[in-house]
């Protein structure tokens, strides 16, 4: 498994209202993370078409956790805390959210939209001569 997370992120989480997509972008430093989040307004009457937050928790092996604060709070929406695992491939999180002191949940999943950062070969800079 690799050993880094970081990279973009697309994501799904399931609520009582129905699936919600999001992009992520995860910093993923010696298994600190950090990162931010766009995802839509899905509340009834939400002023807003998109939420932003800040994403902060911390990867050991397989197993995932952080925090996602959303930035400005409200609307239905403030802290969330997810719990997961990371495939062998560093391909996929998947797990589950929850709103402490409340009964939401629900399951999540996060698909990195590139691959893991790859090293370039000095084959791969040789170009075609511009004719």
């Amino acid at each position: 498994m690799t050993d880094n997370l970081t990279g973009v992120w697309d994501g799904s989480y399931v609520q009582p209202s129905g699936m919600v997509t999001f992009l992520a972008t995860l910093i993923d430093a010696g298994g600190a993370l950090g990162g931010s989040v766009t995802e839509p307004c899905v509340m009834p009457g939400c002023p807003i078409s998109t939420h932003n937050a800040s994403l902060a928790g911390h990867r050991s092996g397989s197993a995932v956790s952080f925090v996602k604060r959303y930035e400005p709070p409200g609307y239905g929406y403030n802290t969330v805390h997810y719990e997961g695992a990371v495939n062998a491939d560093a391909t996929e999180i998947d797990g589950r959210w929850s709103i402490r002191g409340t009964a939401f949940s629900g399951n999540f999943l996060m698909v990195r939209s590139t691959g893991p950062a790859q090293a370039v070969t000095a084959e791969d800079q040789i170009q075609e001569p511009v004719r």
